[in-house]
């Protein structure tokens, strides 16, 4: 398995694996939309980067990421937004592979830590973060609003 950052070549199949996270959430499993993908993540001002976990040609999972300033002090974090591994890998080491790469990547970049969140009805994802020994965070409360 190899990580690697996702590059423009890759937007079709992000599309596809965005369509797929959609359908976990319960949501519908459309395809993401090519045009965003490429503004969002290979524009002049992209707001994140992709890690890709692959197999040969086949990509088994992803990690979403952007930085955060401030995290303590005038200190980065980096912030994961999306952890996924597509069905047909899960419980091959993908997550834990793509969270090790994740940690090189902040220690690259300068951060200070990682931040991330779970729902909390995806007993998985819980009991995996749990088993790389992250605690859940007390004291903040997670707020969304639209902006349309």
């Amino acid at each position: 398995m190899e990580i690697s950052t996702a590059t423009a070549a890759d937007t079709e199949v992000l599309s596809v694996i965005l369509g797929e996270i959609e359908a976990y959430y319960g949501g519908t499993p459309v395809q993401g939309d090519v045009g965003q993908i490429r503004s969002a993540l290979f524009s002049d001002r992209p707001a994140a980067t992709v890690l890709l976990a692959r197999d040969g040609d086949q990509v088994l999972g992803l990690a979403s990421y952007s930085l955060l300033w401030p995290a303590a002090g005038a200190d980065t974090s980096l912030f994961l937004k999306e952890l996924y591994v597509r069905e047909a890998a899960r419980r091959r080491g993908v997550a834990r592979a793509l969270m090790a790469a994740l940690r090189d990547e902040a220690v690259l970049l300068g951060c200070s830590r990682i931040e991330w969140t779970a729902d909390a009805d995806n007993p998985p994802a819980l009991a995996f973060y749990a088993a790389l020994g992250a605690e859940p965070g007390q004291g903040k409360v997670f707020y969304r609003t639209g902006v349309e």
